[in-house]
């Protein structure tokens, strides 16, 4: 059947050899290529709606998406090109294993621009019934949504079918806190320990991340604790090509399954990504906000606990506070040293490493200091005084935490020093 020809962007109306109407619509040319989009159906009412949407949508945006990429073509697409460059190393780690492990193995041969909130119920379905946590599955809702937004950005896609639908509920997560007492006999049992006692105090008596601890150089000790950067581990890419995929798994022409196994393993990062190197897959990087990057006035008892450590313990080759057998300590290895730690001690709460950071905010919060204080003291993000007025602070987050380490180390009848 002859095609009836309408005006330039309007669209081409015609019937098959099948029977299906046919309407299509030029697109914008790329790379001197002409580029042209096809709707069919069987009811010509229906094409001829569908395409006076696609003409909308065209006037309104410029363009439209024309390739039938699969879900897991996009997601690799976006995670090579897109997230390794726009974000940190480890950040990137955990969108490409939620990726890889939830989001493609559920719906990677469905096509981009057929994604409902249907078709990501199965993803999120698929965890619930493995026992993901529900704070997983609101990150990998999330993680999914950021990768619809950049398809919608690139023309790929016109709408992102996350914001289509009532995102997973984040739980309710029951922190577990050492009281002031448990506090104290922590800090009174590793006092004992002469290699790592130290480590355990600053991180009870500044609320510094474990990362900014292990990270910490001798030279950005004086009488303030500069926390201008952490140690990471940072994960691996294979640099020997593409994943080759099988019936079975994803291999690499290098043979091996693991990066570090990879002879041209590498790590990717943004451009502004600040890091030095200490040992083969550990760096110090810079803090990932602004509020991260603080210091803590060192006061008594964590300065003589610090002053002994270090007359015990010298620096590591890279000029670190603590080490293991003069290396880096591997933060795996940390975390592990810290549930002995705590087992040893007697106390029966399941207190994450992590969780001495909550810990620290609330003994800050019973010693009586101010919250805007307890903000710049342990580097929270949502700190709403200007960094400009930091210097102008010095003195008070030294009050501070001098009322804070009283508060914490004195015993019962003991007279506490007040800011």
């Amino acid at each position: 059947m002859a095609t009836k020809t309408r005006g330039k962007g309007e669209g081409a109306l015609f019937k098959d050899a099948r029977g299906l109407w046919n309407a299509v619509i030029e697109l914008p040319p790329r790379d001197g290529k002409r580029r042209r989009k096809t709707i069919r159906g069987k009811v010509k009412a229906e094409v001829i709606t569908r395409l006076h949407q696609m003409q909308r949508e065209l006037e309104d945006r410029g363009d439209l998406p024309t390739a039938d990429r699969t879900v897991a073509q996009w997601f690799g697409y976006w995670y090579t090109q897109i997230v390794v460059n726009e974000v940190r190393p480890k950040t990137a780690a955990g969108y490409k294993n939620i990726i890889y492990q939830q989001v493609i193995p559920q719906i990677g041969n469905t096509k981009l621009n057929k994604v409902t909130p249907t078709t990501l119920r199965r993803v999120l379905d698929a965890m619930a019934h493995k026992g993901a946590a529900p704070s997983s599955m609101l990150k990998t809702h999330r993680v999914m949504s950021a990768s619809f937004e950049a398809a919608i950005r690139e023309g790929a896609l016109t709408r992102n079918p996350c914001k289509m639908m009532t995102a997973p509920r984040r739980g309710v997560t029951k922190l577990e806190v050492l009281t002031r007492d448990e506090a104290r006999l922590v800090i009174e049992h590793v006092s004992h320990d002469p290699d790592y006692g130290a480590r355990w105090a600053v991180a009870l008596l500044t609320g510094a991340r474990r990362g900014e601890i292990l990270g910490l150089e001798v030279d950005r000790i004086t009488d303030v604790i500069d926390l201008s950067w952490q140690l990471q581990r940072v994960p691996w890419e294979h640099g020997c090509g593409p994943a080759i995929k099988t019936a079975k798994r994803r291999s690499y022409p290098c043979g091996q399954a693991q990066p570090i196994k990879c002879h041209e393993r590498r790590f990717e990062s943004p451009a502004d990504y600040e890091y030095r190197m200490l040992t083969d897959g550990i760096y110090l990087t810079r803090p990932k906000s602004r509020a991260g990057s603080r210091i803590i006035p060192l006061v008594e008892p964590l300065k003589s606990i610090i002053k002994s450590h270090l007359g015990r313990n010298p620096p590591g080759r890279d000029g670190l506070v603590f080490t293991h057998g003069g290396n880096p300590v591997d933060p795996d290895r940390d975390s592990r040293d810290w549930r002995m730690i705590l087992a040893s001690t007697g106390i029966k709460k399941n207190v994450r490493l992590h969780d001495l950071r909550h810990t620290a905010v609330d003994l800050l919060y019973a010693a009586g200091v101010p919250e805007d204080v307890i903000v710049q003291l342990v580097g929270h993000s949502n700190v709403s005084m200007t960094r400009a007025y930091a210097s102008r602070d010095v003195a008070r987050l030294r009050a501070a935490m001098t009322q804070f380490s009283g508060h914490v180390t004195a015993r019962d009848g003991d007279q506490q020093v007040s800011a």
